[in-house]
């Protein structure tokens, strides 16, 4: 891609998540995501309206005259994008592919960040740390992210989301805003699934649910899965040349056996229950988006 194709594409992106940002997001981003951090500034009498839940229940009784608990709002938020740049993004069999959604959400949730006078920074990861973009306020950042978004090559393809989460649990160590988006195509999350099957209740925690209850206690994460419909179901063509994104493993699929699209399936079902399992133990808000689908309107859920 020449310098000047490139500057296209951002320019492209620009427009449209800058635009989305401003006039969608901004006031659902602000109210979901502004207040989580609260500094205790005085204390006044309750006044018609007030919330009853901030009264001060030690002052009101010892004067005998209901006083409420006024907090200031922490006004700057520090919002990092934790962003698999494994092979498998790439893949799309519809309008556009995994790397180009992504693109389009993450670059619309820096303007919102920047929108409201935060801080956005970028983790790129494949199964190890690619690049860290600290996180700064202003366009030109956001403008620098984005080429990232576009053009950055990882040197590894393959999936490691436990290394991610570890890696921003140690690096941030001011309470953040994270959202970490992905395919969740990661060989360590489908383990999970035969962990539990046979330990069951009593088996021990694996290290990905260690290092994703570790984050979510410390920040405030929130998983964004972007994925192909042909992740979940094989289309019946025959015979397939089919190559793995992350391994480069090349397999001939006869995808007029029902039997191999069944198999194909399960794994994909299997996958998504270990993630939704995960999310379940760690409390992590999560919203799914397919490649051919309108993203703006599973954000709106997300942000609500």
């Amino acid at each position: 891609m020449t310098s000047e194709e490139l500057l296209q594409k951002v320019r492209k992106i620009e427009i449209k998540t800058r635009s989305l940002s401003k006039n969608i997001f901004a006031g659902e981003y602000h109210s979901q995501f502004k207040g989580r951090g609260m500094s205790f500034s005085e204390v006044r009498e309750y006044q018609p309206g007030d919330d009853v839940r901030s009264i001060d229940w030690n002052v009101t009784a010892r004067l005998n005259h209901p006083y409420i608990k006024v907090f200031e709002e922490e006004r700057e938020l520090t919002v990092m994008l934790l962003v698999d740049v494994s092979g498998s993004r790439n893949f799309g069999t519809l309008s556009q592919t995994k790397r180009d959604m992504l693109t389009e959400v993450a670059a619309t949730l820096a303007f919102s960040t920047i929108e409201n006078n935060d801080k956005v920074g970028v983790i790129f990861f494949s199964d190890k740390i690619e690049k860290f973009i600290p996180p700064k306020k202003g366009k030109t950042h956001v403008l620098h992210i984005i080429r990232e978004l576009i053009s950055f090559e990882p040197s590894s393809k393959r999936t490691g989301i436990r290394t991610a989460l570890e890696y921003f649990s140690n690096a941030q160590k001011r309470r953040s805003t994270a959202f970490l988006i992905s395919d969740f195509q990661d060989n360590e999350l489908l383990s999970l699934n035969g962990q539990a099957a046979v330990g069951g209740s009593r088996r021990k925690k694996s290290e990905l649910e260690k290092a994703w209850l570790v984050t979510s206690s410390r920040h405030d994460l929130h998983t964004i899965q972007i994925y192909d419909r042909r992740d979940a179901e094989l289309p019946d063509v025959g015979l397939l040349r089919t190559e793995d994104a992350e391994t480069g493993e090349i397999l001939w699929v006869d995808t007029g056996s029902a039997e191999v699209r069944r198999q194909y399936n399960k794994s994909w079902t299997d996958n998504q229950n270990a993630l939704e399992t995960l999310l379940t133990k760690t409390g992590t808000r999560n919203v799914s988006i397919r490649t051919d689908e309108d993203y703006v309107k599973k954000m709106m859920t997300l942000f609500r």
